[in-house]
Parts: structure tokens; C-alpha cells; sequence
């Protein structure tokens, strides 16, 4: 079957007959490339380059296009002589689909990490930056390095990203054409650069500067590899970054202890509605394993009440109390080791339930987290307050241009759609799939199952056919293991555990040996492909190990060349023996939630036209049947179920099951889009918000003139100030006495007129009062010099700016925890979080104008050198609650925050020793600013209640 009849075969004839005509086309370079030297080549791209570079922004999307051809038709000749692989016209096509913005699924073995280069390098021409997103920090470092010698050869530079990286590194990474790293990585980088003090603390942009001096945005073009897994799979949890410790650790032991006492039942099924409210429990809880939902019962409630020492747990001044039982039940009840966590180096380590890896850095929320750490009996790391948050599909949204590549992408192509507008395209494969999918076998228990597995994966291993067992936890990869070590059945365990995944590469490359026999939790996104009959430079790496020589020593290549070829003919005798056995056995122990993660171990199977077969067996006790689809099951099986000569269960492989569980997994599906859509919903609108605080706070660190802005927002917060103060129309009913308080509390006393009641008329006022803050602003102005009073405006804005930032995402959390609770007043919560967090926003940055016209007033500024005489300002009378306290500013080498004040004078120069920013004429210039804060209730301890009256702890809102 030629490519072309396979693409209409799947509804694409339109599209691929156009992909067809390009490839034509690339192909037709290919004669006068192969006579062409590798300079020739790099001078062919460098002039591509110079052509889409020369263009205005506007027009580079065509002339990418218009260049197209022949930048594929080069890659495709560099990968030739450089990779000693030639591209496929399939992984032409799944380039063009990549540059198209689109997502290609390409089956596993059809190398897409190639196919990826195409794009990258076309969409590199354009030099402003490429994005190349990983699932780990090891393949983003492996694919970088594989790739290295095309990029090379092409002229294009490769930077990798690495946690825990040095700045100068990652800001050097970021400024290369292509930047490979992982999706974390990429976000929480976004979020710290917008955190920074300094433009030169920013690392995104790497120095890539605009034409007009501002730095150049760097989300041009992302390319994710496995996107399903980062998009779809890990877009439930947001990246935080998060700040001093909130809550003491010892609540979380203690309720860890009174998990423990209590007793879960359940309520009987099928109970008639009107008897509910007589029920009386025998039981203290009830959890919902399908939702992860606990509810405590009156005895259970009492319980807690006798334990802790209270009266009533729900009275007010208990409330968190509430959170902490609740959580330290879903620890005990809901959570399990080494399924959902695991304890490694005495830390709590969450668990990826679709890839089965450790995510690092990854801690449940709401104080889920100390809960478990508290029943583990390890160090509690106390929660901490939100500083900056965004969720992966906002992030991914922010690129002008977005594609990915995975295995598995159809059954979530309308999510794909609906969120980030990326059509999947089904991209055909070099050769027929030739891999049998065998039908489940239902058995009804567990114990059966497992006699089954462990039977069919010793008949395999025994005619020398390598099994890839794919389980969906640490537990029960390792139970497996025990039953096939009593078997005498040779084995190796690939899980989250750190000593097996260290050695992930090396697991996986061996598993096509034959007999081999591998168990693996989860297969999505290990980016190795299995072999048939093993992996001769593995296996010769493997060797030159053992004789204590690595890559990069003298005569490592030589040695390499040496030993090579006779492993390569082993190799080939052991692909024979697998052939014949029918290639690997794949052997899935339970159904996933998702059906694109079932799709993914199959899919190990079958590479570039291998043999292969694979076969599920489920039991009706696995938790996706029994919470999804067990009634229906246990009646098919209860009819249908019986025992061989052996007395082993019977399997069962009716057409009925094997759709019930389809559609229990279709149902999870289903399910988990919500949750997704929903964060994202919420996230939404802190979205929209974000961006005006960023693209704010960007504009001050860029050093852009803020004087006309400031004396405009000053006008706003003196007009916001009279409408407070004279709500109607009538002069009589005016608190003018107020208003010259809060007046006095933000501006000058010079400001405060004298009032004349019977003459009075609001817009007359506001306009004299606007009149007399320009002109005070203006002698402010004239005082400092216009350098020093820009310079001091970006110091106040940004500090200003991150503070009331921090406080208004503590705010958000708060409103988001209790939304929900308006649904019981029939309110659409969502709806509600929309008109409060707009208010909430409104507020915020009213305070933050509010709070600079008080600072940018009253701040006394010394030059270094001067004697200083700081001025005490008394708070007034009836102060304002959101007023700082006294505040005063002295200046000083080595005084506080001395980068801040620079950076906003030189827009990110280099800092001197002495903390002054020089100037081109080497003079030093910028004073140094310190802010010292002295408040009239700082002997209010921090757990006391606030002054202000907000019903918060002192430490959560003015001690903040």
C-alpha cells in the first residue's frame, strides 16, 4: 500500500495531497545537495537565514513557508551524513504538520525526535528562540546531545535547561536558537523571571533585543514532544511558587494520630431517601474512592471533639481544625504508598499516576501533603504562602506558535481543540503495523489473574519471546516480581523507585532481548524504543564500562570500533530468534483510566513493521472495573465463569466486557476534562490579571519614564478619595472631615484646602485638589532631580507592585477555597469568582497607587556622603488601615535592597561594589534607597488577631 492510499484511508486525502506536492518538491533538491559540501550545505542554510530574518515580523510566517522546501531538503541531507539517518517522507510530513502548529501522532519507533528537527530548524531561521519541551531533565539532555551534530552542522546553537541550573547557564541556554528542557522548567522559569528585581535577573529572553530595545518576547515557537503527558496528563496540577511557612507542624502530627482511631464504614446501598436523615452511623467516616471525598459522621465528629479537647469543632474560631481532620482522614483512607506516593530519603515523593515517575518538587495542596507526611512519620515540610502560580495550559497558550508529537493523541483530540486550538494529525507509518492486539481476558478475581499473568509470561519467556509487563503501580510491579522470582523466571523491574530509574535508558534498551522478561510501571514517555533482539551500542557501552572506560577518554572511540561489529552481529542473530518467537510480547495487567495510556504500552510493540502481540488481563477486582463498571462485569462473569482441569479460572473475552470497560474508561476520561477545564476556568481568570501585573512590572524594570503615569494615577486616587467622601449631592451630607483625614493620611499637609461648606461643588474640588498634587509633585520633583525622582518612582512601583501581588494571590487562594459554597444559594460559583476577583483586582490596584503617592510624598532620600537628619512622620488620626506605619528612608553603603533602586535608575546596569550604578562617563551616580518600617501594633504577636478588625491573624494581614 503506497502513502498515499494509507493517508486516505484515514480521512486526511485533502491535506497529505498537499503534503505530498512538498515532499515532491524536497525530494527534488536531494540530487544537487549529495554533490554539495557540509560548507555548502551551512552556507545554503546561513543564506535561508539571512532571507526570513531580513523580512518584517509580519511576513516571516511566509517566508518560513516560501522557505520550507529547501530547509528539509537540507536537514534531510545533514541528518544523512551527520546522524547516519536518512528522514522518511512520513517524518517529512509529520515536519510540515509540526510547522503547521498542529500535534503529530506518530506511532512509537517512528522517530519522532528526528521528525522534531525539521520543524525546530526551519522555525529557528526566524532567531527568536525555539522551545523544545520534554517530559524529564534526562531526555532533554539526550535529545539535545543526539541531535547535536545536524544542529551543527546547520548553524543552529542548542542550549539545555536542568534544574537546579546556574543562572548564567540557563540565561546562556535560553539565548541559543533551540532550548530543550522540561515543561516545569520552562514555567516556573517564566514565573521567577517575573518575579526578578533586575532586568538582568530575567533569563527567558535571553539578551535577544528588539529593534526598538525591548526585549524580545520568548514564547515565538514551542515544540512539546509527548504532549499528551504535558498537556493533558500533568495540566491538572498549576506550577507554584511559594513562600514562608504558615501552619505548625505538630496540629498535622497530632491529627495523624486521631486518623488513625477512626473507624470508616459505609452507609447501606439502595437506602430509601426518606430514612437518611434518621440514619444514625455506627461508623466515624465514609470516603468516596471514585472522587477522593471523605465525610465525617456525627460519632466521628464527637470523637474529634473528645481528642482534640474542644467543645465544637465547628464553631468559628475552629474552623482550620476542620481542614486538618479532613485531610489527615483522605491521607489515611485515600492515599497509599508506593501507589499514590512514595517515602524516599525521608520525604513524601508524589507518585505520576500516568507515567508511574517521581515528580520532584510536586506537593499536594490545602495541607494534603503534611497530612501524609504526618501518617509516614517524617519530617513535615510546613505549607507555604503563594507567591506567583500559573497553570500549564496558560503557559502553553503564551507561544505564537505551538505543535507537539506523541504516540497516542486521537482519543483527546477534542480537549486538544477546545483548549489550545491544536489540531491532531494522524501521521501514517513507514511500514504496515504488522503487531496483533489480542482481546482482554476478564477473570473474576485478582488471585486468577494473577495465576494467569504469571503462567503466560513463563510460557513466553520459555519459547525465548520478550515480555514487556506493563503495571499501573510501585506495589504491584513489585508484587509481580516476588510471584515470578518463586517461578525462577529471570526479570527485570523498570518503577518510580530511584534505583530502577536511574537506569531507565539501560532497562528499556535491553528489554528486546530474547526471553527477556520486563516489568514496567507505566510506559508513557520513557523515549527509548525497544529493539527486537537488543541494542548493539548499548551493549558495547556496557562493555567498555566494565574495562573502566568512558565516553571521552583516549582511545574510547577506538575500543568502541573494535567490539562493535561482532555485538552487532549478535544482535542480529538475536532480532532472527525474536522474530520467529513472534517479536515482544506485551502483557498489560490492568486498564488505565485513559485509554491513551493502555494505547502506549501497546504501541511499544510493532516498531517499523516488527511482529508483536498484546493481550490485558483485568480482573473485576481491579479498582477502574469495580468503581467504574462492576455491577454489569460481576453479572457477565457470574454467568459466564468457570474453572479449567487445573481448577484455574477460566478467562472470559465476550465482546460485551471488553465494552463495558471501554466505556468505564471513556466515563474517567470524561471525568478528568473536567477537572482540567475547570482549573483552567479559574485559572483564567487570574490569567487576565497576571498579565497586566507582568506586562506593568515589565515596563518598570525596563526603565520606561513613569512620571506621566504616576501624576495620572495620583489624580485617580485623589478622585477616588472625594466620591468616598461626598457620596450625594447635597454639600450637608459630605464628610468633609473625613476626607481631609484621609487626605492628610496619603498626601502632604500643603493639600488639605480650607473647605468652604456653602460655595462647595465636587468636581471644583477635585479639580483644585488634582492641581495642588501636581504641583507638590512637581517641587518633589525639582528637589530630587529628574534622574533620581524616575529612579525612584520604577524603586517604589516595583517594590510596591510585588508586595500588594503577594497579598492579593493570598486573597485568591482564600476566595477560591470557599467559592463553591455559593452554589447553595443557587449563585453559578464560577460567576461569582469572576465578579469578586474583578473586584479584588480593582482594589488591588487602587492600594498600590494609593500606597505610592503616600510613599512617593513622604520618602526621604540621602545621598551617600550627606549627613543623614531622617524626618518622623506621626501617623494621623483615623489613619487609613492599608497605611505602612512611620515610615522613613536613610541611605548608606551596604544598606538594603541596593539592586532595586540601581536597576530602576539604569534599567538593568551592572551594579558597582558600592551599590551605584555607573554611568557611561564612569562617574557613579544612584543613590542607594533603604526602607525601614516601624509600626505602632508590631508588639501584636503573630498569631493574634489583626488590628484592623479583617477577622485574620495579625501574621496573615497587616504583619504580612
Amino acid at each position: 500500500m503506497g502513502l498515499l492510499d494509507r493517508a486516505l484511508n484515514i480521512g486526511e486525502s485533502k491535506q497529505f495531497r498537499q503534503y505530498e506536492k512538498r515532499v515532491a518538491r524536497i525530494a527534488d533538491f536531494e540530487p544537487e545537495l549529495e554533490l554539495e559540501s557540509d560548507e555548502e550545505l551551512r552556507a545554503r542554510m546561513d543564506d535561508l537565514r539571512d532571507h526570513v530574518r531580513s523580512v518584517a515580523d509580519k511576513d516571516q510566517a511566509a517566508a518560513l513557508d516560501d522557505v520550507l522546501p529547501e530547509c528539509f531538503a537540507i536537514v534531510r541531507e545533514v541528518g544523512k551524513r551527520k546522524m547516519g539517518m536518512r528522514h522518511f517522507d512520513v517524518q517529512l510530513i509529520g515536519g510540515m504538520v509540526l510547522h503547521g502548529g498542529q500535534i503529530a501522532e506518530m506511532k512509537t519507533g517512528e522517530g519522532k525526535t528526528l521528525t522534531g528537527t525539521l520543524a525546530v530548524v526551519l522555525n529557528s531561521l526566524a532567531g527568536k528562540g525555539v522551545h523544545v519541551v520534554t517530559v524529564n531533565d534526562y531526555l532533554a539532555q539526550r535529545d539535545a546531545e543526539w541531535m547535536k551534530p545536524l544542529y551543527d552542522a546547520c548553524g543552529v546553537t542548542v542550549g539545555v535547561l536542568q534544574n537546579m541550573q546556574p543562572y548564567e547557564d540557563k540565561r546562556a541556554a535560553y539565548a541559543c536558537d533551540v532550548t530543550y528542557g522540561t515543561n516545569s522548567e520552562f514555567g516556573f522559569d517564566y514565573l521567577r523571571d517575573n518575579m526578578a528585581q533586575t532586568m538582568e535577573e530575567k533569563v527567558q529572553h535571553g539578551g535577544r533585543i528588539a529593534e526598538d530595545g525591548r526585549p524580545l518576547a520568548m514564547h515565538f515557537f514551542g515544540l512539546v514532544d509527548e504532549v499528551d503527558n504535558i498537556l493533558i496528563d500533568e495540566a491538572r496540577t498549576p506550577l507554584i511558587i511559594s513562600g514562608a511557612p504558615e501552619q505548625a507542624a505538630d496540629l498535622y502530627v497530632q491529627f495523624a494520630k486521631l486518623a488513625r482511631t477512626m473507624q470508616s464504614g459505609k452507609r447501606p446501598e439502595g437506602m430509601d431517601p426518606r430514612t437518611k436523615k434518621e440514619f444514625v452511623a455506627d461508623f466515624d467516616f465514609e470516603f468516596d474512592e471514585k472522587h477522593k471525598t471523605v465525610s465525617v459522621t456525627e460519632q466521628g465528629v464527637e470523637k474529634a471533639e473528645r481528642f482534640l479537647g474542644i467543645d465544637h469543632l465547628y464553631r468559628a474560631e475552629n474552623g482550620h481544625l476542620v481542614n486538618h481532620l479532613h485531610q489527615s482522614l483522605k491521607a489515611e483512607a485515600l492515599y497509599k504508598k508506593d501507589v499514590d506516593y512514595a517515602v524516599v530519603d525521608g520525604e513524601v515523593k508524589i507518585i505520576d499516576e500516568f507515567t508511574g515517575r517521581i515528580l520532584d518538587g510536586r506537593r499536594w495542596s490545602e495541607g494534603l501533603h503534611q497530612a501524609v507526611e504526618a501518617k509516614e512519620g517524617v519530617r513535615i515540610q510546613e505549607e507555604n504562602q503563594t507567591l506567583a502560580s500559573i497553570t500549564l495550559q496558560n503557559y502553553f497558550r503564551m507561544y505564537s506558535k505551538l505543535a507537539g508529537m506523541t504516540g497516542t493523541a486521537l482519543t483527546e483530540a477534542t480537549e486538544f481543540m477546545k483548549i489550545y486550538k491544536l489540531p491532531v494529525v494522524q501521521i501514517p507509518t513507514n511500514r504496515p503495523v504488522a503487531r496483533q492486539d489480542k482481546n482482554d481476558q476478564v477473570f473474576k478475581t485478582k488471585e486468577g489473574k494473577w495465576s494467569a499473568v504469571t503462567r503466560e509470561i513463563a510460557a513466553r519467556h520459555e519459547k525465548g519471546q520478550p515480555v514487556l509487563v506493563g503495571t499501573i503501580s510501585v506495589e504491584v510491579s513489585e508484587l509481580l516480581g516476588a510471584r515470578l522470582k518463586q517461578r525462577g523466571i529471570p526479570h527485570t523491574v523498570l518503577n518510580a523507585k530511584p534505583e530502577y530509574a536511574e537506569r531507565e535508558g539501560e532497562i528499556v534498551a535491553e528489554a528486546g532481548q530474547p526471553g527477556a522478561v520486563t516489568i514496567a510501571t507505566n510506559m508513557a514517555g520513557r523515549g527509548v524504543d525497544i529493539k527486537l533482539g537488543g541494542n548493539a551500542e548499548h551493549r558495547a557501552m556496557l562493555e567498555l564500562r566494565k574495562l573502566g572506560l568512558k565516553p571521552g577518554d583516549p582511545d574510547y572511540d577506538e575500543r568502541l570500533e573494535q567490539i562493535l561489529p561482532a555485538l552487532e552481529e549478535q544482535v542480529a542473530a538475536d532480532r532472527e530468534k525474536v522474530m520467529e518467537a513472534g517479536g515482544l510480547f506485551i502483557c498489560g495487567t490492568e486498564r488505565h483510566e485513559s485509554r491513551r495510556i493502555d494505547n502506549q504500552l501497546r504501541g511499544r510493540a510493532g516498531r517499523q513493521g516488527d511482529p508483536g502481540e498484546t493481550r490485558f488481563f483485568l480482573s473485576a477486582e481491579d479498582d477502574l472495573v469495580r468503581l467504574f463498571a462492576g455491577d454489569r462485569i460481576y453479572k457477565i462473569l457470574d454467568r459466564l465463569g468457570t474453572l479449567d482441569d487445573e481448577g484455574n479460572e477460566e478467562p472470559i473475552e465476550a465482546g460485551m466486557l471488553t465494552k463495558q470497560i471501554e466505556k468505564a474508561q471513556r466515563k474517567v476520561e470524561e471525568q478528568n476534562f473536567l477537572i482540567r477545564k475547570r482549573v483552567l476556568e479559574y485559572d483564567d481568570v487570574m490569567n487576565e490579571q497576571r498579565r497586566v501585573v507582568y506586562a506593568y512590572r515589565d515596563e518598570v524594570l525596563e526603565g520606561k519614564d513613569m512620571g506621566p503615569v504616576a501624576r495620572e494615577e495620583i489624580d485617580g486616587v485623589i478622585r477616588r478619595m472625594v466620591d468616598e467622601h461626598t457620596p450625594s449631592d447635597y454639600v450637608e451630607e459630605w464628610d468633609l472631615e473625613g476626607l481631609a483625614v484621609a487626605l492628610n493620611d496619603v498626601f502632604p499637609a500643603e493639600l488639605v484646602p480650607e473647605v468652604d461648606d456653602e460655595s462647595m461643588d465636587r468636581e471644583e474640588l477635585i479639580t483644585s485638589l488634582q492641581e495642588k498634587s501636581r504641583e507638590l509633585y512637581d517641587a518633589r520633583e525639582a528637589e530630587l532631580g529628574e534622574e533620581l525622582m524616575r529612579a525612584l518612582e520604577r524603586y517604589l512601583l516595583l517594590q510596591i507592585i510585588d508586595q500588594r501581588w503577594r497579598e492579593h494571590l493570598y486573597d485568591m487562594d482564600y476566595l477560591r477555597e470557599g467559592i463553591h459554597l455559593r452554589g447553595f444559594a443557587q449563585i453559578d460559583p464560577l460567576v461569582a469568582y469572576k465578579n469578586e476577583a474583578f473586584d479584588l483586582f480593582t482594589d488591588l490596584m487602587n492600594s498600590v497607587w494609593s500606597d505610592f503617592a503616600r510613599m512617593v510624598f513622604h520618602v526621604e532620600v540621602q545621598v551617600e556622603g550627606q549627613e543623614a537628619t531622617p524626618e518622623q512622620y506621626e501617623p494621623s488620626a483615623g489613619r487609613s488601615q492599608t497605611r505602612p506605619g512611620n515610615v522613613q528612608y536613610s541611605g548608606g553603603v551596604g544598606t538594603a535592597q541596593p539592586s532595586a533602586l540601581a536597576a530602576a535608575a539604569g534599567a538593568g546596569t551592572a551594579m558597582a561594589p558600592d551599590g551605584y550604578a555607573p554611568e557611561d562617563d564612569g562617574q557613579l551616580h544612584s543613590p542607594v534607597v533603604e526602607q525601614r518600617v516601624v509600626d505602632e501594633h508590631d508588639q501584636l504577636g503573630r498569631n493574634d488577631p489583626c488590628w484592623c478588625g479583617s477577622g485574620r491573624k495579625y501574621k496573615k494581614c497587616h504583619g504580612a
